[in-house]
């Protein structure tokens, strides 16, 4: 498996990999309109200087993603700046296989040599699966958003 940084010539995948997301995370959150959906511009995600934006491709295909934002924390926080970790998709077929523990790493990496002490994402609380990775990888739990609709 190879670590990249993603690039243009990715967006026709990085697509189909936000779709992924959004149907993952459909069944997980009543909220979610209906229709086509689009979470992210990828474009802006890939170009931005303050995004570190990795694919992983094995066999010549791309198999996950993710990003790295820098972010100012509130002024009341000890870091006045984190690291904010998004768009983690893992193909279905290589799921299992600590893919996302790889990116992880390289995201921590590019945000350790940014002098970042902190990384946050956000995650669903009725998403088992992707808790149970990220508390392996080291996150844990903290503020829980709640809402009603009225």
């Amino acid at each position: 498996m190879l670590i990249r940084t993603a690039e243009l010539e990715d967006l026709e995948t990085l697509l189909t990999f936000e779709q992924g997301v959004i149907e993952a995370e459909k069944p997980l959150d009543p909220f979610l309109g209906t229709g086509d959906l689009q979470y992210y511009n990828i474009p802006e995600l890939i170009t931005a200087k303050d995004i570190h934006f990795l694919v992983v491709v094995a066999d010549k295909e791309l198999i996950a993603s993710g990003y790295v934002r820098l972010e100012n924390s509130k002024h009341y926080h000890k870091n006045p700046q984190h690291g904010y970790i998004g768009f983690i998709f893992v193909k279905p077929s290589f799921r299992g296989q600590r893919v996302s523990t790889l990116l992880l790493k390289s995201l921590k990496d590019w945000s350790l040599k940014k002098d970042l002490k902190e990384l946050r994402l956000d995650v669903y609380s009725n998403n088992v699966a992707a808790i149970k990775a990220y508390e392996r990888f080291g996150f844990s739990k903290s503020l829980v958003n709640m809402r009603m609709g009225i």
